[in-house]
């Protein structure tokens, strides 16, 4: 049988290397800059705008990222997150992970023994920091390696622990798929985000019937294409929006048809407006 050759558009995204595909790849292993025993192990360090910290991974310790300024978008498993300041993202040990700074970036970092956390989540997870934890992060950075656990040091460390464990998880997540069609398809919303293909235009380029996307998305991202569509859109907004664009700017570049038709989607998702999300 002699088969057609792929359209352009095909062509083109097949030919494209996947430069942020994590997939597969084991990242460098990146022990802490000394040898410590105690429970929480603090950094501070500053980001040029557009740094890309590459993959790596924690083999001993779970890792909160926090920045303080800045936005990071990070890549841990078969997941992207977007993690404007005000949040922070919860990273196991051992999963491999890639950063992105968007902006100048001030980003602080716990590192926590698995023994000091009997039931820490299972997954990367975005999650929010409330102004005492930031205030403890901060404190935490004046911290001098080793501290006494019943010193003064030692109870703030272990405040901190207290305080993540209550931490509520954050719907800033993008799942990435497996599936090479599906691939495809993330690539573009993530390049274009304003890209208004519909369900059937995906399944003629892709020369698949419309419920072979449908069966792919339930299958491998636990979502329909138009939610998979809306969080990439929703996700680059937040990327924009906390680095100073204004909100009838961001609207507009993604595809929404106004200002308030955008606030309404991203109250609807987040649970708030995106000025009261960055206050």
């Amino acid at each position: 049988m002699i088969r057609s050759p792929p359209t352009p558009f095909l062509r083109d995204m097949v030919m494209q290397p996947l430069e942020k595909d994590i997939g597969g790849r084991r990242g460098q292993r990146l022990p802490l800059p000394a040898p410590v025993d105690t429970a929480v192990y603090s950094t501070a360090r500053a980001y040029a705008p557009g740094t890309l910290i590459p993959l790596h991974h924690h083999p001993d310790r779970h890792q909160l990222v926090y920045a303080e300024s800045g936005v990071l978008v990070v890549r841990a498993g078969m997941g992207r997150w977007v993690v404007p300041s005000t949040r922070a993202i919860w990273i196991p040990a051992g999963i491999d992970h890639q950063v992105h700074c968007i902006g100048q970036v001030q980003m602080r970092s716990l590192y926590l023994a698995p023994t000091a956390m009997p039931q820490p989540p299972a997954g990367a997870s975005a999650v929010s920091v409330t102004p005492l934890l930031a205030a403890l992060i901060r404190a935490a950075a004046g911290v001098v390696q080793p501290y006494r656990e019943d010193s003064r040091d030692g109870r703030l460390m272990r405040l901190i622990l207290d305080e993540i464990q209550a931490l509520p998880a954050l719907p800033l997540h993008l799942p990435e798929p497996a599936d090479p069609r599906l691939r495809l398809i993330g690539r573009q919303l993530e390049r274009h985000p304003d890209d208004p293909s519909t369900l059937r235009d995906w399944a003629d380029r892709l020369r698949v019937d419309v419920k072979t996307i449908q069966r792919l998305c339930a299958r491998e991202l636990g979502m329909t294409f138009g939610q998979w569509r809306q969080q990439a859109r929703l996700l680059r907004a937040l990327e924009r929006l906390a680095v100073g664009e204004k909100v009838i700017d961001v609207a507009l570049a993604l595809g929404y048809e106004s200002p308030s038709a955008f606030s309404t989607m991203f109250k609807r998702r987040f649970g708030l407006t995106p000025s009261q999300f960055f206050r």
